[in-house]
């Protein structure tokens, strides 16, 4: 095993080439983070449940298990110098008894705050930072309270889980609070939520930072649009004002201090029409809103995140040029396909999964260009993604 500088926390002071960085999960991100680690001169596993998952393709050995499997993750952790993570559903208990084995320079506290969305939004109020009104909901006499104050519309959210919309009702009326009760006669129950009230927002925004542990530093602010719940494009960088671009950045830094961040966290951002900036979300790992830097800046998120976990030094990131991602989901790899020949601007990324399904993220494209505006109305006019409607404004 390749020798590491002494341990401090859960972190190495610097994680020398040759060393072997672990990640648990196999999808894309885990993919582009392994293809960096690999730039940089590490070794890598993954530990997933899908043989030659996307993230294998490019690793030097997977370990096929179940991301809650304890010995697989021991397992993991014995082959490692280093373990992280590209999705925030991971057994933090799990990690935490492997630390022996391996440095966890993430450490669980981001991890735990992340998987819960009380703990989440606790944690943003308790830094300085706004978040869409909120009260934490057990039962429906919890969530009757909850709605005489933060009223209608709002959104119900399980505490844990979901993602691209899943685990979220929208109220906007006593009708759909019955539809809820009728769930919950039904056998659903009621488990820990959330109650989050609507933001009366211009646009949804995210920005990342990024860390060793003691320095930090961001990218640019993007704008985002979502479709079906689900990320369609990425706009970079957002246009907004001096004064929402510090506020996104002295918020993003905060919150990177208050967790002592070592690695990538994306925060996702409502900018309102008065120039403010909330929270909305956390993601302790590199996003999708992301994905634009990895040709449009002097470093990408990935690099930032492998940087910051290996106790790297870490510079500024320099925007080389506007840019807009587009994803992928399975109902566009084909037209995509068809057109990739006439479009030479097109930077196409493959995630190399196996099974093609509705909605699901298959790709990326990114495309540099000095006008963003005329890019964004080049892309939808290929009729690539006609199938997918504008989302209205949401909490």
């Amino acid at each position: 095993m390749p020798s590491l500088s002494e341990e401090t926390n859960g972190r190495i002071e610097r994680l020398m080439p040759g060393s072997t960085i672990g990640i648990i999960g196999g999808g894309q991100l885990g993919r582009m983070m392994a293809l960096s680690a690999r730039y940089m001169g590490f070794r890598v596993g993954v530990l997933d449940p899908t043989p030659d998952c996307p993230t294998a393709q490019v690793a030097d050995f997977q370990i096929v298990a179940e991301y809650d499997d304890k010995t697989a993750i021991h397992d993991l952790a014995v082959k490692s110098d280093v373990l992280t993570y590209e999705f925030e559903n991971v057994d933090a208990d799990a990690i935490d008894e492997v630390r022996g084995l391996a440095a966890v320079p993430q450490g669980t506290d981001l991890l735990r705050v992340t998987q819960d969305r009380v703990n989440e939004k606790q944690f943003i109020n308790d830094h300085g930072t706004a978040t869409a009104p909120w009260r934490a909901v057990n039962n429906f006499d919890e969530l009757d309270a909850a709605l005489d104050e933060i009223h209608y519309p709002a959104v119900l959210k399980t505490r844990s889980g979901g993602y691209d919309g899943h685990g979220q009702t929208v109220l906007r009326s006593d009708a759909d609070l019955e539809q809820v009760r009728a769930r919950g006669d039904r056998g659903g129950g009621f488990p820990p939520s959330i109650l989050e009230g609507f933001v009366d927002f211009a646009f949804e925004a995210s920005i990342l930072v990024s860390g060793n542990g003691t320095d930090f530093v961001t990218f640019p602010i993007v704008r985002n649009e979502h479709r079906n719940n689900i990320l369609h494009m990425t706009i970079a960088p957002a246009t907004v004002s001096e004064t929402v671009a510090r506020k996104a950045h002295e918020l993003a830094l905060r919150l990177a201090k208050g967790f002592e961040l070592a690695g990538t966290l994306a925060i996702e951002l409502f900018v309102t029409k008065d120039d403010d900036v909330i929270v909305n979300e956390l993601a302790p790992r590199p996003h999708n809103s992301g994905h634009y830097t990895i040709e449009a800046c002097s470093f990408d998120q990935f690099d930032a995140h492998v940087r910051g976990i290996a106790g790297w030094p870490l510079e500024q990131p320099k925007l080389l040029s506007p840019a807009v991602m587009v994803n992928v989901l399975g109902q566009h790899v084909e037209p995509t396909r068809v057109l990739i020949a006439d479009h030479p601007e097109w930077n196409v990324h493959d995630y190399g999964k196996a099974e093609v399904r509705h909605d699901r993220k298959m790709g990326h494209i990114t495309v540099l260009t000095d006008d963003t505006a005329k890019t964004v109305a080049d892309l939808e006019a290929t009729g690539c993604w006609d199938d997918l409607q504008p989302q209205s404004a949401k909490a």
